[in-house]
């Protein structure tokens, strides 16, 4: 059962506010939730049929995946005027993660060996997807630092423009982070399938 995982994208939104005084600041405001798909059968095959069949698909594609993570950055900043400068008071950056799981619905009566390959895939699958979630939240967080460390612009207007300069390379980073991370997963996924497997074995004492 290949385990091809990706995650969803949408658009980081700032909006923004104006004050007269203040410290800067950052909080990264980080959200998760869980929702879950129904599959069935009693055979490898089976379950990897509605694997492919009945799974989410990712960044508009028709392509059927075992697992998801949606992400949604959104967030608000305000700016500080003093001595005809401008600079960033406060910083939030929201990240959204919606993590979609599979669940094998008539697992009553499977076998033994089968019943093992699923909580070796499944759980793979959950730590791959909860690993997108937190890459999200650390880069949440980087472009809280990146905006609150901008250096003070002779207007607002120019003060906005720069904040959305960083959340687009922010964004950009993103992705390549997702995009690296999928790669690795791709390329060890084997491997890491035996290795899951034979530590289940030997828990259970090789039955």
């Amino acid at each position: 059962m290949p385990s091809a995982l990706r995650y969803m994208l949408l658009p980081l939104a700032f909006s923004m506010g104006i004050s007269t005084a203040g410290p800067s600041f950052a909080a990264v405001v980080a959200t998760k939730s869980y929702s879950y798909f129904s599959i069935k059968g009693k055979t490898a095959d089976e379950l990897d049929s509605q694997l492919s069949t009945r799974g989410p698909t990712a960044n508009g594609s028709s392509s059927r995946h075992p697992g998801a993570t949606k992400i949604r950055f959104g967030g608000d900043a305000t700016y500080v005027e003093s001595g005809g400068k401008c600079r960033v008071g406060s910083a939030k950056v929201t990240v959204h993660t919606q993590i979609i799981l599979p669940r094998w619905t008539d697992r009553r009566g499977a076998s033994k060996q089968l019943s093992m390959i699923w909580d070796a895939l499944s759980s793979d699958i959950k730590r791959h997807e909860e690993r997108h979630a937190e890459i999200a939240r650390v880069q949440a967080r980087a472009m809280e630092r990146q905006i609150l460390a901008l250096p003070a612009q002779r207007s607002c207007e120019l003060m906005q423009e720069k904040v959305s300069e960083v959340s687009v390379r922010g964004i950009d980073e993103h992705d390549r982070l997702q995009a690296r991370f999928d790669r690795v997963e791709a390329v060890n996924f084997q491997n890491r399938m035996m290795r899951l497997l034979n530590n289940r074995l030997g828990r259970s004492g090789g039955e």
